[in-house]
């Protein structure tokens, strides 16, 4: 059963501004709107964001746009760059899953993005270090992964070049 989405906060982290905590609340409604806003049999919420998704190619951008939002006003907030990291790596998740044709649209609904980096954000105002240490070991094992991809691919590349290299320089006749 997918989880519910999170209680909205009566009152903002005592450390923001009005504006700041306006900014906050508008972005709880926004990712809540794009991701759990409309219920379905079962208990399961889905939100605009995977109903735009079904839309080839517009949709998913647009979606991406939005969850794009979340990010610049959380980096307004204050967030620092390994918070920012790790939201943008949720965003660029759901994107490019989000763009497997049906697939991708399960996945969207079911990842919510946009939930997930608002809570980010919040974690964030309400204990800085520890949300910061925790986002930073995530990009760096996002990044180790992305390394260890690369050189796969290299490795994959090298291997298919030694392998089938008779062929193209013409030594098997």
């Amino acid at each position: 059963m997918p989880p519910s989405p999170p209680i909205p906060r009566t009152t903002p982290p005592p450390a923001l501004a009005t504006r700041d905590a306006k900014s906050l609340e508008q972005l709880r409604w926004l990712s809540h709107t794009l991701d759990a806003s409309i219920p379905l049999p079962f208990g399961v919420r889905v939100g605009w964001d995977a109903v735009l998704g079904l839309i080839p190619g517009v949709g998913d951008a647009a979606g991406g746009l939005m969850s794009a939002y979340v990010v610049l006003q959380a980096a307004r907030l204050g967030a620092p760059p390994a918070v920012l990291g790790r939201m943008l790596g949720n965003v660029g998740i759901e994107v490019l899953v989000g763009a497997v044709p049906l697939v991708g649209d399960l996945f969207d609904a079911g990842f919510k993005a946009n939930l997930r980096n608002v809570r980010l954000l919040e974690q964030h105002l309400d204990s800085p270090h520890q949300t910061r240490r925790a986002s930073t070991l995530w990009v760096v094992g996002v990044l180790l992964a992305l390394v260890l991809m690369v050189g796969a691919g290299i490795a994959l590349t090298f291997a298919f070049l030694v392998a089938f290299g008779g062929f193209f320089t013409g030594g098997g006749s």
